[in-house]
């Protein structure tokens, strides 16, 4: 069919953009339909002739894109190539869009076609027709699958309902509260709601309270808040408790005969001043034969819970002890974990062991993996080590001084074979009795924490290789790795161009051992700058995440080619799954099934990082509190963050981040510059660039959002 000729266009009020948007909107809302001009023009309301003619002429533009078909003359209809896709929700910045599972492009969900679809929801899209060159777009016609649908804020309560406040980016529609589903909820209490319902026209979901935490501002309530807000229990059920309670230590001589006794070696732990789950020690001793034997000796955690108890089961959907900033939430009842499972001294306990031969050079001559009974001679606080390595005296000073010598040996081979040293510095906060922080200090890993880290990284190693590289002509039966992936060149390639303006070089390829001694390189060279900080983190979001998996793919940071979990089964499902297949295996048992484990795997990974999350939450939290107390004082600080909503300043003094929003930066109209990680002002040219310096002042402290607000100085 011949197209008409189009007509120049109008001068008009109405943007173009604006206009076509509108168009297709009607057309994809009415995917069944046809329309001519002058029906398009009724529906938008538009009544001028020159404007229905510029109507006609948009229409024969897609016409021309594809997006329409002409039935008849004048008379089009949306061309469907459309369909149904499934996928998970994301956002960026405050647009909605679907992650289809195929790993296909992005598609836009106008926000009025989100359905409800709240932040990664799995949900049906339907796919409208495409403009050439425009982005894919759709609208949600399914939740298939919440990703949560508890929700944690402050109630309001009138006469005869309430309303749960939130201010999260997951959801920022109240939720309405029937009064006979308050569950005695006050005003300004914090209260953790179950979504219900949401018909598709209400503007609000309706919800029933199914926990009040407290009043608002209360430490515990706050804490417990985060954890739920992450989906995490910040409770023990009573019934596993119980379940705890009644299991004994059971060191009878019949456990003991199957065991290893090495209780008359010399062991101590050595953890944090504040720890009571003690869950590895290490012994030494000169053996007849001139070698070193030093053991790894973890608490025999599976030893204690049984498969499919009810004690196995909470700690598998946990996966992990979360550690907020003044408390512990343990993965196991604390009768476990701090109790007959912790390697606390002068107590006999069951561990399972990993025995080294080292010589003087400590080079592995032998190893041996064996379920022993140990006891503990000494708790050292990594203080209290530390100051025996740097005095040479102390409880068990030969001793100490001896594995902290070994270790050194031991951690400057895995530099050269092409580990990365991440040795971040991490902020503590000093916490009253009411859970306020008095002050803050740094903690940074000295000699004490990496002799620790370097037995842990060494009898991890081993476990993993011993299963993952059997004896000639064996296949690998099916294990549980910790595995982190070489970092993805175009993120490297990145970082190595934004570091350039700072002065530094960066090898992004090559030979492993070559780009991870660059990193170490660029690493030791930030020390005490202060672009430090921004530099030594975005060097780790270019790297991959480690996670858990059945598929070894070695562990890129270490320098390792088999790595897995093995030395903190107290606080790590994973630990506990390794435990039982080494016995498993030990035993002649039959390689597990893979799929089976791998889910196993895959929910470790995700509730370690849902516990990460939390314990950011809690720091943040704190930040904000510790601050609210220096409203209006001054700080020099170093830009960390640049969007195009404001700054991100974190202060050298205490390494507490704020922001300050775009509307503060008054002295000009200032856009973003992505590329560049800056905003420029339009009529100055003044930059704020991710890594300068920057003075500032405190202007607000919102603890419901976690949030500080700076102005410039």
């Amino acid at each position: 069919m011949s197209k008409k000729k189009r007509p120049a266009a109008p001068s008009t009020r109405i943007r173009k953009t604006e206009l076509v948007r509108n168009i297709i909107n009607v057309f994809n809302e009415n995917q069944d339909k046809t329309f001519n001009y002058k029906q398009i023009s009724s529906l938008l309301n538009i009544k001028s002739e020159s404007q229905r003619i510029f109507v006609n002429q948009l229409l024969y533009e897609l016409l021309e894109e594809d997006f329409l078909t002409e039935i008849s003359r004048g008379m089009f209809k949306v061309n469907t190539r459309g369909g149904y896709i499934s996928g998970t929700i994301e956002r960026q910045g405050v647009k909605t869009f679907l992650a289809p599972d195929d790993g296909g492009e992005a598609v836009f969900i106008p926000e009025r076609k989100t359905n409800h679809a709240l932040l990664n929801d799995v949900v049906k899209v339907f796919l409208y027709a495409r403009r050439k060159g425009q982005q894919p777009e759709g609208e949600v016609v399914e939740i298939i699958k919440r990703a949560k649908d508890t929700f944690v804020g402050i109630l309001d309560v009138s006469e005869n309902y309430a309303f749960l406040t939130l201010d999260n980016r997951i959801m920022t529609n109240d939720i309405f509260i029937p009064k006979n589903k308050l569950k005695g909820g006050k005003t300004g209490q914090k209260a953790v709601v179950k979504l219900l319902d949401w018909e598709p026209n209400a503007k609000n979901p309706v919800g029933e309270v199914i926990d009040i935490l407290g009043d608002k501002g209360d430490n515990n309530t706050e804490m417990h808040a985060i954890l739920a807000e992450f989906g995490l229990p910040y409770k023990y059920p009573e019934d596993v408790e119980a379940a705890a309670a009644k299991i004994d230590a059971g060191i009878t001589l019949e456990e003991v005969a199957k065991r290893i006794d090495m209780r008359n070696v010399t062991t101590f732990t050595v953890d944090p001043r504040d720890a009571k789950d003690f869950d590895d020690a290490l012994s030494l001793r000169k053996l007849d034969n001139g070698l070193w034997e030093v053991g790894v000796h973890i608490a025999d955690v599976t030893h204690y819970v049984r498969p499919e108890s009810i004690i196995e089961t909470e700690a598998e959907q946990r996966a992990t002890s979360v550690y907020l900033v003044d408390r512990t939430i343990p993965m196991l009842p604390e009768h476990l974990s701090n109790g007959i499972c912790s390697l606390r001294p002068n107590e006999d306990k069951l561990t399972y062991s990993i025995i080294f031969q080292l010589n003087d050079k400590a080079e592995l001559q032998h190893y041996q993996i064996a379920k022993t009974v140990t006891c503990s001679n000494r708790r050292f606080a990594y203080e209290e080590a530390q100051v025996i390595i740097e005095t040479g005296e102390g409880d068990f000073k030969e001793e100490v001084l001896t594995l902290d010598r070994l270790a050194k040996i031991l951690r400057a081979k895995r530099f050269q074979d092409g580990a990365i040293a991440f040795d971040r510095v991490e902020v503590r906060f000093e916490i009253d009795d009411k859970g306020k922080p008095t002050s803050v200090f740094f903690k940074e890993q000295k000699d004490a924490n990496k002799m620790i880290e370097e037995f842990m990284l060494l009898a991890n190693k081993t476990v993993a290789t011993h299963i993952g590289r059997p004896g000639k002509g064996q296949k690998a039966k099916t294990f549980v790795y910790r595995i982190h992936d070489v970092p993805n060149p175009d993120k490297l390639n990145t970082f190595a161009v934004f570091i350039k303006r700072f002065g530094y070089n960066l090898k992004t390829s090559g030979k492993q051992t070559a780009v991870s001694a660059s990193i170490n390189a660029l690493l030791d060279e930030v020390q005490g700058k202060k672009e430090q900080d921004l530099i030594e983190t975005l060097a780790i979001r270019s790297m991959a995440k480690a996670v858990y998996s059945t598929s070894n793919l070695g562990h890129y940071g270490l320098a390792f080619d088999f790595y897995t979990h093995f030395t903190s089964p107290i606080r790590r499902y994973p630990d506990m799954m390794v435990h039982r297949l080494l016995e498993k295996y030990a035993d002649g048992g039959r390689s597990v099934s893979a799929t089976e484990y791998e889910e196993y795997c895959q929910h470790s990974s995700d509730m370690e990082q849902l516990a990460s999350n939390a314990e950011r939450a809690s720091i943040k939290y704190k930040q904000v509190e510790f601050m609210a107390d220096r409203l209006g004082q001054v700080f020099d600080g170093v830009i960390s963050g640049v969007t195009e909503w404001g700054i991100y300043v974190e202060l050298i003094e205490n390494k507490c981040e704020g922001m300050i929003p775009i509307r503060e930066l008054d002295d000009d109209y200032y856009t973003f510059d992505d590329k560049n990680y800056c905003l420029i002002g339009r009529k100055l040219h003044r930059r704020y660039q991710l890594g300068d310096g920057i003075t500032v002042k405190v202007a607000r402290a919102n603890l419901d959002k976690k949030q500080l607000d700076f102005v410039v100085a």
